[in-house]
């Protein structure tokens, strides 16, 4: 391999970049960014390599979810808090019903930019760039709103630094004590079936507590009842953002992109030549790197080895998004091929971006059924193959927003006007995704 430097990736072949026309304000953004303060540390993305390297030997579970993309115009507190206790939910009933220690990670605090299949995008016979994410451009389909603007990477690094400060006071502050157990569930999901078998396992967890307290564990001398860890991640699309962020370790002088514990490769940037992969060789996060349908097995392993040239655990988590329709016939394989090479790697299932269908009346959105059904599949595979199927990575949230058809309650595409806040693509809801936990947690203790 050849020399790296944070910006080696600009002599590589760039996909799914901008273009933009005021080079010296992308030039002073990129300046300024580089002044301001990391927005992670070090020290934390290598405690989630250590966690991940759990997940990796069957020791634990990955839950990686969150925004498709986040936005300017809704960023809220509340909507933070809610898509972090449908995560503590969604956690709980792996960690208690599964029987499991879970690794949380958030799609939070940096997932703006978005690949898109087409440059431009055709509207009434208007021709415009496409939307690629607020940190590049505006939602508004109008020439002004649209022009890659480099000074919405710096709102978006604000944004950023908001949403971790408010999720570390979250996970340390008392919100994720397990005596609040009960009050995760959300006042939508209260009223579905899946609440009532929530409560129950609730009520098995105040008992296990109340016997801990017996027995002298408390919140006071064990801090795990009252507080957890919780991570971010982004897919690292827009390189000069991300460069602008990465810093060199004063204890290890290793390179560390300091925007996000964990960096994930998109499908559309994944080439053995692509800019996005030269990238991320060199810094030393945890990475992610989505695996779908084209995917090569002998192509597989050349990245694999890029990326984690020393065979890390912890290092790669292979995030697989087939869809329900091709997993069965283009996953064992991949499968197959990284295990007998003996390559260490995480495996998760994204059964959200390989699902998505558009309906009559023009809503993009995804079958509850297939992402379930992809997610038993994968879940069957590694059960057929001996081999641990190591988490899940969903695009959810907290709202009760009808984004998603099917579930619990039965969202049907008419419903889908009802409450369709996204920016981008459909996102499971707090029942549906709940729904998502329960299945999963079943599979986990069947496998043990």
């Amino acid at each position: 391999m050849t020399h790296w430097t944070p910006d080696s990736w600009r002599q590589k072949t760039i996909r799914q970049l901008p273009e933009y026309q005021d080079q010296a304000a992308l030039s002073a953004t990129e300046q300024e960014l580089s002044q301001l303060p990391p927005l992670v540390f070090a020290g934390e993305a290598r405690q989630l390599k250590a966690e991940l390297a759990k997940v990796s030997r069957g020791e634990a579970f990955l839950l990686q979810g969150g925004d498709c993309a986040e936005s300017f115009s809704e960023f809220h507190s509340n909507h933070i808090r809610d898509t972090f206790m449908a995560l503590l939910q969604m956690a709980v009933v792996l960690t208690f019903g599964g029987q499991s220690p879970v690794v949380k990670v958030g799609r939070m605090a940096g997932q703006f930019a978005k690949p898109r299949s087409a440059d431009m995008e055709t509207i009434d016979g208007v021709t415009l760039p496409s939307y690629r994410g607020d940190n590049i451009n505006g939602i508004d389909f109008t020439p002004e709103s649209r022009e890659p603007d480099p000074a919405r990477m710096l709102k978006a690094y604000h944004q950023s630094a908001s949403t971790l400060n408010l999720l570390r006071a979250f996970a340390q502050g008392g919100l994720a004590d397990l005596h609040k157990v009960h009050q995760w569930n959300r006042n939508f999901v209260a009223k579905s079936p899946q609440s009532d078998r929530y409560q129950s396992m609730a009520n098995q967890i105040d008992d296990a507590l109340a016997f801990m307290s017996a027995c002298g564990i408390s919140p006071e001398n064990t801090p795990h009842i009252r507080e957890t860890q919780f991570y971010t991640s982004h897919e690292g699309l827009l390189l000069p953002f991300e460069q602008a962020l990465t810093r060199q370790d004063s204890l290890t002088g290793d390179w560390y992109d300091c925007s996000a514990h964990m960096i994930w490769i998109g499908d559309r940037t994944r080439q053995l030549d692509s800019a996005h992969i030269e990238f991320c060789r060199g810094i030393h996060n945890p990475l992610g790197l989505k695996v779908g349908p084209t995917s090569n097995p002998d192509e597989l392993i050349q990245l694999i080895d890029i990326l984690n040239p020393n065979n890390e655990a912890g290092r790669l988590n292979l995030i697989v998004r087939m869809g329900a329709d091709n997993i069965a016939e283009h996953f064992p394989a991949l499968l197959r091929k990284v295990t007998e090479e003996g390559r260490q790697v995480v495996w998760s299932s994204d059964p959200m971006h390989g699902n998505t269908i558009k309906t009559g009346n023009g809503y993009k959105t995804r079958a509850v059924e297939s992402v379930l059904s992809e997610v038993k599949d994968f879940f069957n595979i590694h059960q057929a193959e001996g081999t641990y199927a190591g988490g899940v990575h969903f695009e959810m949230t907290g709202r009760n927003v009808t984004e998603c058809i099917g579930g619990a309650f039965q969202i049907t595409e008419t419903d889908l006007a009802d409450r369709y806040h996204t920016h981008c693509d459909p996102r499971l809801n707090a029942d549906q995704a709940l729904e998502l936990a329960f299945l999963i947690a079943d599979h986990l203790r069947g496998s043990r």
